[in-house]
């Protein structure tokens, strides 16, 4: 099997212009451009994607969009995150059938469940499918955190493998590799940069929405090549827009920022609302800088 790593887009969803429908030429265009620019990866219906926000039969579309337009030429992990269990197990075995390289599964967000109930979740889901599990801890939106003693427990089943870790503490992933060993690879959520020197093998991203390329290059020079001083200039390069499509409005401004830069994904569905018009000024002055407006009309 082999073992991701790189730098992965947590891809936004295109929408037609009135919200109702997948704007499917727009994330087949998406795709290969993320592929283009030099990604490693791409992880469909997370957060970002707002999956949330979907149908099972919209859900499913973006699913086979994805891995058909992908043709494998980069892993696919899917986004199947579920409240009930069984659900999860279907959707999990569902992705793997149309050909994803693995699933990512943030944990039950609205029952909270404790470490045995965790277990039971990803040991009914490991144990359906084939493919990798990447588990992912955001206790800002799932209401759980998967501390790193949870973690080493959950790495004893076989098919999880991979964790996205989206806590603002970068000892996390000190103390995940320290407990687990090669049990578990641990991809940074948020502190990507920082997150390399203390074993990350990947950052799932939102910014390489926007900055694939810069974004798949920062892994290169730290990771591949030990290059700390150019890994940090591209940080400071890319952290504007970093933190410009972070917090709460990473939908909203993930979104803004592709329309800016020429290819039209649509805005976000309610109850999120598109990005005010100072944050825009502020994004649409950042990807200025880095010359990147219309980057799809080239």
């Amino acid at each position: 099997m082999t073992t991701l790593r790189g730098t992965y887009t947590v891809l936004i969803t295109p929408f037609t212009p009135d919200g109702k429908a997948i704007d499917v030429p727009a994330l087949e265009k998406l795709v290969n451009w993320q592929i283009e620019q030099g990604i490693h990866g791409l992880i469909p219906l997370g957060s970002t994607g707002e999956f949330l926000s979907m149908t099972r039969e919209e859900r499913q579309l973006v699913t086979e969009t994805v891995i058909r337009t992908t043709a494998g030429r980069v892993p696919v992990l899917m986004g199947t995150g579920a409240e009930w269990t069984p659900e999860c197990v279907e959707l999990s075995k569902e992705a793997e059938a149309m050909g994803a390289d693995g699933v990512m599964i943030i944990p039950p967000f609205y029952s909270c469940p404790n470490e045995d109930e965790l277990f039971a979740h990803y040991k009914a889901v490991g144990e359906a499918i084939s493919v990798p599990v990447m588990i992912y801890n955001n206790p800002a939106t799932a209401n759980v955190d998967l501390l790193p003693k949870t973690v080493a427990r959950l790495s004893h089943i076989d098919t999880v493998s991979y964790i996205k870790e989206s806590t603002l503490e970068v000892t996390r992933v000190r103390d995940i590799i320290e407990l687990c060993g090669d049990r578990m690879n641990v991809f940074a959520g948020i502190l990507g940069y920082e997150s390399f020197w203390l074993g990350a093998c990947g950052w799932v991203a939102v910014a390489s929405n926007l900055l694939p390329n810069l974004c798949a290059g920062m892994f290169e020079q730290a990771v591949d090549h030990q290059n700390k001083q150019r890994a940090l200039e591209i940080y400071h390069q890319i952290l504007p827009v970093v933190k410009a499509v972070g917090g709460p409005h990473y939908v909203a401004a993930s979104k803004a920022g592709l329309n800016m830069m020429g290819l039209n994904v649509g805005y976000p569905r309610a109850p999120r609302l598109p990005l005010s018009a100072d944050l825009e000024q502020t994004l649409r002055q950042e990807l200025s800088t880095l010359d990147l407006l219309n980057s799809f009309s080239h």
